[in-house]
C-alpha cells in the first residue's frame, strides 16, 4: 500500500545497497516497537525481533504506533537469540550493538551497508552474555545529562540508524 502525501518532498539521498538490519532483542514495549517499524519502512531497513517479546506483533498498541505502515515493513521475528543467529550470520566485524556502558561513542563508529545494528530491551538493554561475545563492538549514544539513565529505544534507533546512513553518503 501507498501512503500519497501532498506535502511531502522527495530529498535526494543516496540509500544504501545492502540496507543496514535492525534488531531488537526482547523488546517490551509495544509504541516503540511500532515507532521503530515506522522507522524502518521509512528507510527501507529490515527489522529483526528477537524474542521473548513482551507483547504479541497482533496487539493492538504496536498496530496502531506502526500505523498502517506495517506492509512497508520487512519484519523478522526470531524465538530466540539462536534462531536468530541461524536466520542471520554475524561477521563480528559488522556488528554494532548499543548500550548504555558502550565506551565508544555514536560517532567514532564506521559504519557500512549491510552493518547490523542491534538494540536491547528498554527494561534491561542488551544481555550480558550478548555483550561478552562483542565486547570491542558496544557503542554508546552521548548524553549531556547524568540525570537522565537512557533514551527512549526508538529514539535510539534513530539516532543510530540515521547516523549510519549519513555516513553512506560520503
Amino acid at each position: 500500500m501507498t501512503h500519497p502525501h501532498l506535502r511531502r518532498f522527495d530529498l535526494p539521498f543516496q540509500w544504501p545497497t545492502p540496507s543496514f538490519q535492525v534488531v531488537l532483542v526482547r523488546p517490551e514495549i509495544p509504541p516503540n516497537t511500532g515507532n521503530i517499524a515506522r522507522l524502518c519502512a521509512a528507510t527501507g531497513t529490515p527489522l529483526h525481533l528477537v524474542g521473548p517479546m513482551g507483547f504479541r506483533l497482533s496487539d493492538k498498541s504496536v498496530r496502531r504506533a506502526g500505523l498502517d505502515y506495517w506492509d512497508a515493513v520487512e519484519l523478522h521475528a526470531h524465538g530466540d537469540w539462536d534462531d536468530f543467529r541461524q536466520a542471520l550470520p554475524l561477521a563480528a566485524d559488522r556488528v554494532h550493538l548499543f548500550s548504555t556502558s558502550g565506551t565508544r561513542g555514536l560517532f567514532d563508529a564506521r559504519f557500512q551497508s549491510g552493518d547490523v545494528l542491534i538494540f536491547g530491551s528498554e527494561s534491561i538493554g542488551l544481555p550480558d552474555p550478548l555483550l561478552r561475545e562483542f565486547p570491542d563492538r558496544i557503542l554508546g549514544i552521548p548524553m549531556h545529562s547524568d540525570d537522565v539513565r537512557s533514551l527512549n529505544l526508538s529514539t535510539s534507533v534513530g539516532i543510530a540508524l540515521y547516523e549510519a546512513l549519513r555516513q553512506q553518503q560520503r
